[in-house]
Order: C-alpha cells, then sequence, then structure tokens
C-alpha cells in the first residue's frame, strides 16, 4: 500500500528549485555585468526589462541588426573541467561577430543560462567571461535570465545561449549587393577551433584517440583540455575600424559550414570566391583532428573554421590600407583570394584551391 502524499510539505526547493542560490548568484554576477556597459543604458541588473536609450542624434537613418546563437558542445569540455569562463567569451563572440557581418555596432546583449542546479559561484564565472567579451565587443550586458530546470537537467550541467542587438547606417549596410568582381578576400586567423564543430572533435580526440584532457600534447604546448577551451577571437571592434578606414565590402564570419559555405552566403549571384589554401597554416590541433580520426579533408573543411576566423570582401584599392589597419589591431590577416565572375550565374559559389602546407 503506497504512503499517502502529504502536498502541504512540499516546496519549490524540495522540487529542486532554489531561489535563494539565484539571488545569491544575481549578487555575485552583479560586479561584472556593472562593468559591461555604456552610456546608454539606462537602470542596472535585476530589473523585469532591459533598458537601452537610441540616441538618435547620432544615427541619421538607423537600421536594427539582431543576433541569436550558443555555444554548442564546446560546453562538455568546459563541464568536464570545471572552467566556465571562457564559454563567456565564446557565447559573446558568435553573437556580435555575426552582427558586424553587415557593418552593424553591437550595442547590447542578453543572456540566457539553463541549469540543472544553480552553483552561484559557477554562474558568476560564467557571466564574468560574458561580460569580459562585451567589453572586448564594445556592448553592454542589458541583462538575462538563468533558469534552473530539475528533473530535465542533471546537477553540474547548463547550457547558453545570448541575444544580441546593434545598429548600423542604412546606407553602411554591408552585403553582397556591394560585392563586385576583382574585389579581394583578406582572411583574418582564428584562435583555434572556436566554437564549431566539437561533436566531431571530441569524438575523435576523447572517444577515438582515448586522449585525456589533462594530458600534455607536444603540438600545442600546453593540455589538450587547454587547446579545446581556447576563446573564439572577437571580431567586432576590428571589423568596425576596418570598415570605417578602407572600403569594406561585407565579412563573413567562419562558422558552422566552413569556409566555402559561408563566404557562399555573402556572394551575389553570378559571382565567385576563390581562396587559395596556399596562403595560410592551419593550427596543429586541425591536423592532430584529421589524422586521429581520418577525418577527410572535405569534412574537415565542412566543420571547422581551418584557421579563418572572419574574411573581410575589400576593394582592390585598399587591400594595403585594410592589412595595416588589422596589423595594426594585432589581428593577423592575409590576401586569401579574390572574387571573379562565376560559370552559372545562377547561384553564389566559393571555391577552395591549392593545399594547406603541412597540413
Amino acid at each position: 500500500m503506497s504512503t499517502p502524499i502529504d502536498a502541504s510539505k512540499a516546496t519549490y526547493a524540495g522540487a529542486g528549485v532554489d531561489i535563494a542560490a539565484g539571488e545569491e548568484a544575481v549578487e555575485l554576477l552583479k560586479p561584472y555585468a556593472d562593468k559591461a556597459s555604456r552610456p546608454e543604458v539606462l537602470g542596472g541588473i535585476g530589473g523585469f526589462a532591459g533598458l537601452f536609450k537610441l540616441r538618435l542624434d547620432r544615427w541619421k537613418e538607423p537600421v536594427l541588426a539582431s543576433s541569436t546563437d550558443g555555444v554548442g558542445t564546446k560546453i562538455a569540455v568546459a563541464q568536464a573541467l570545471d572552467v566556465h569562463d571562457t564559454i563567456g567569451l565564446d557565447l559573446v563572440a558568435m553573437v556580435v561577430d555575426d552582427l558586424v557581418v553587415c557593418g552593424a555596432e553591437p550595442l547590447f546583449l542578453q543572456d540566457y543560462i539553463a541549469v540543472g542546479k544553480v552553483v552561484p559561484e559557477k554562474i558568476a564565472a560564467l557571466v564574468k567571461g560574458i561580460a569580459d567579451g562585451c567589453q572586448q565587443a564594445g556592448c553592454a550586458l542589458l541583462g538575462g535570465e538563468t533558469a534552473e530546470h530539475p528533473g530535465l537537467m542533471t546537477d553540474g550541467v547548463y547550457d547558453v545561449s545570448a541575444t544580441g542587438v546593434g545598429v548600423v547606417e542604412a546606407d553602411k549596410l554591408l552585403g553582397p549587393d556591394r560585392v563586385r568582381p576583382g574585389d579581394v578576400l583578406i582572411a583574418m586567423g582564428s584562435s583555434g577551433l572556436h566554437s564549431n564543430g566539437y561533436s566531431l572533435a571530441r569524438h575523435v580526440l576523447l572517444d577515438i584517440a582515448r586522449m585525456p584532457l589533462s594530458g600534455q600534447v607536444e603540438e600545442f604546448g600546453h593540455t589538450l583540455g587547454e587547446e579545446l577551451l581556447v576563446p573564439t577571437r572577437i571580431y567586432a571592434k576590428d571589423c568596425l575600424a576596418l570598415a570605417a578606414e578602407a572600403e569594406v565590402r561585407t565579412f563573413a564570419h567562419i562558422t558552422g559550414g566552413g569556409l566555402a559555405d559561408n563566404l557562399a552566403r555573402v556572394i551575389p549571384r553570378g559571382l565567385a570566391a576563390k581562396v587559395n589554401r596556399d596562403t595560410w597554416t592551419p593550427a596543429p590541433v586541425f591536423a592532430l583532428i584529421a589524422q586521429r580520426g581520418r577525418v577527410e579533408r572535405e569534412e574537415m573543411e565542412r566543420t571547422f573554421n581551418m584557421g579563418v576566423g572572419m574574411i573581410a570582401v575589400v576593394a582592390p584599392e585598399d587591400v594595403d590600407r585594410a592589412l595595416a589597419v588589422l596589423t595594426a589591431r594585432h589581428v593577423p590577416a592575409w590576401v586569401a583570394g579574390e572574387v571573379s565572375p562565376a560559370e552559372d550565374t545562377d547561384s553564389a559559389r566559393a571555391h577552395l584551391s591549392g593545399d594547406y602546407l603541412r597540413f
């Protein structure tokens, strides 16, 4: 005979949701969020809505841009190593570097963190990384939400996403319509895997090769775990500085789908982007994944950035100026190809030629 349930003794905490822990997390993260601000922000963290006063005197014909993204299964590595601040940087990069492709200046970002159980120190570390990323991108962290999901997510597990909003003048909006034959492709180096392809990377390195995250890897000069958690490079301010100094037609953020697919998104019908692989050498982590997993080059290029995190499509007469701007900002950059007429005028294409050195 089953024991009757005494509903009068049921509590939210007993069901797995700890409001007090959530409040403690908010108090711990407030100092980080306060640092990631802009003059247009009204109020602070803790309100029902984030307030941002758009300065219309600064813009003649403003166009708002928005982007939403997450970090994918890179989070599994962070959870295994109990290192969480770098994930926050990754999250900001994935959002703001999509915004800047159209020339938009990131204004603010709001995050969403879903957890099995709130551990205040862990949430604070995550938000510290997000706040640091917002500072690097020049945008405000305007608030967010932390939701505890007992029964759906186990303790120690979390996922993150964020939405960012940016603004660009209508007459400075970048995109495929600006691209012309003869334009030059300037590649900007990635810091590593960034935040795409981790399901394949983890499968190869951890499951097939059985490499421990704590193990030292000679090619890296540090552990495998440290390599897999290298934060995604944030290009937002660099791209905006470049667009202010040179004739940039558009940018391509190299994320899931790799170089060819993401370049094709910003090339108009009738034109082709031709990238020469001989112009750079991918970082050792890409070769390690390809070798240990016997991953074909086509699959590698469809899954990973292969060492290029962003591409600027630039007018040919401004190539030297563009390279000088990026060099001064300590962004590794080089001429990687050009835009030319396509054989198939009904679609846009991106082609990779040549071969990676030592890959």
